[in-house]
């Protein structure tokens, strides 16, 4: 693998490791007012907004460290809080996009996707794709973005 390559790779799992110890905080969030909800009030089990943690996981140190072996600091250290901070906020976003999709789709066609004709299951797996490539580019060019904040 191409070290850039390696370094761009690198920069999504850190940045895919930022949205689960986010999201483990959301979590915690989304349960502590479930309590206080009114039955069937939702949405998408993801809160009302995102959570943004950027106190690192080990995991999430482990690849910091591999990233950015000599310590990063000063404004240097703020971008990189920034994208982060930006990307957990737009990968939520995405999340929602996601439910929705899965929410609508299911509400006009059924939840038992058993039941569903090919042409419907094909629509169902083609919509469902696209959010999912969409994530994924973006995720990549939060990632170019974040590499290109190591060192060379």
């Amino acid at each position: 693998m191409q070290p850039e390559a390696a370094r761009l790779e690198l920069a999504e799992s850190f940045l895919q490791e930022a949205v689960y110890r986010s999201r483990e905080r959301q979590a915690a969030g989304v349960e502590l007012r479930r309590g206080g909800a009114k039955p069937g009030a939702g949405n998408c089990g993801l809160g009302e907004k995102a959570a943004i943690e950027l106190d690192l996981s080990q995991r999430g140190k482990e690849l910091a460290h591999e990233l950015w072996p000599a310590d990063v600091e000063g404004e240097r250290l703020e971008e990189v809080k920034r994208v982060v901070a930006d990307w957990i906020v737009e990968q939520d976003s995405l999340d929602r996009k996601r439910n929705h999709y899965l929410r609508d789709f299911r509400g006009k066609h059924g939840l038992d996707r058993t039941k569903y004709s090919a042409e419907i299951t094909s629509a169902y797996e083609a919509g469902l794709a696209q959010v999912n490539a969409q994530e994924t580019a973006r995720r990549r060019e939060v990632a170019g973005e974040l590499a290109r904040l190591s060192p060379s």
